[in-house]
């Protein structure tokens, strides 16, 4: 399991003083206010930074770190991830699994038979869909239903589909 897990992406500076809008890749944007420090991904190495301030606008989450304060010490930034360690992690509720802990895991059908592996979830505003591509290399999107998933057993790498009536059919 990944250890560190993305709440959002650097988008772009604003203003002048060192503060960057930040899209949110998590369910909640004000966990931000109550988190202290993040880490910053480089892509050659990870940065902790400590947040100094939090503002909300639109769709994005404004932040500022601590010892950035001036545009030219961030915008070399733009479009790198933050990341949160595990324990700084949302608490999940029953039924609940982070993203990054489902992908890749296989998908079997309710009598064993193998279908695929799970490539994607897809965040919609009624449920999640979840994208398995097949062993023949078809992609296939299922309701992330009770209905339609019967089980997520992470430790064993392995959810239990229920192939519901004309999901299969082109």
């Amino acid at each position: 399991m990944e250890q560190l897990l993305r709440v959002g992406v650097i988008s772009s500076t604003h203003g002048v003083k060192g503060e960057v809008k930040v899209f949110p890749t998590t369910d909640d944007a004000a966990r931000f206010k109550t988190l202290k420090q993040v880490i910053l991904d480089t892509g050659k190495e990870q940065l902790k930074l400590e947040i100094e301030g939090v503002k909300f606008f639109k769709n994005m989450v404004i932040l500022k770190f601590k010892g950035y304060d001036t545009i030219e010490d961030i915008e070399k930034y733009k479009g790198k991830d933050i990341l949160v360690t595990r324990d700084q992690a949302v608490k999940l509720g029953p039924d609940e699994n982070f993203i990054v802990d489902l992908i890749g895991l296989k998908v079997v059908t309710e009598d064993g038979e193998p279908f695929g592996t799970l490539t994607d979830v897809i965040k919609t505003g009624a449920n999640d869909v979840y994208e398995v591509k097949t062993a023949e290399g078809k992609e296939v999107l299922l309701p992330a239903i009770r209905e339609c998933i019967r089980n997520v057993d992470l430790e064993a790498g392995v959810i239990t589909v229920h192939i519901m009536d004309g999901l299969l059919d082109l």
